[in-house]
């Protein structure tokens, strides 16, 4: 009962604050949180979540997230143009998110 999004366009460190408010809840208590966290990454955590209990094919009351992990992602590197010709680089940080499940 896993599931993973792979490159989501947030880095770790603004993902992970979605993630730790449903650590350990079950899943339909957090699927009746998400949509009310004013986060980016709230629709995705809670697409990836309802995946997860739709792979395992039991009823979402019956599943508890067992454990949710934010990973680091790949990052493109850029630069953005500064005064005088110089450049500063800047650095899009993506992020890896795994969900597993378990039964009461």
């Amino acid at each position: 009962m896993k599931a993973t999004l792979k490159n989501h366009n947030q880095a770790p460190r603004k993902t992970r604050l979605v993630t730790d408010l449903v650590k350990g809840k079950s899943v339909s208590k957090a699927l009746a949180l998400l949509p009310f966290v004013k986060k980016k990454g709230a629709t995705e955590v809670k697409k990836l979540i309802a995946s997860a209990a739709a792979n395992s094919g039991a009823k979402p009351e019956e599943l508890w997230i067992e454990n949710i992990t934010v990973d680091k992602g790949m990052t493109l590197k850029r630069w953005l143009p500064r005064a005088r010709g110089r450049a500063t680089p800047l650095r899009k940080e993506k992020s890896h998110i795994n969900v597993t499940l378990k039964k009461k």
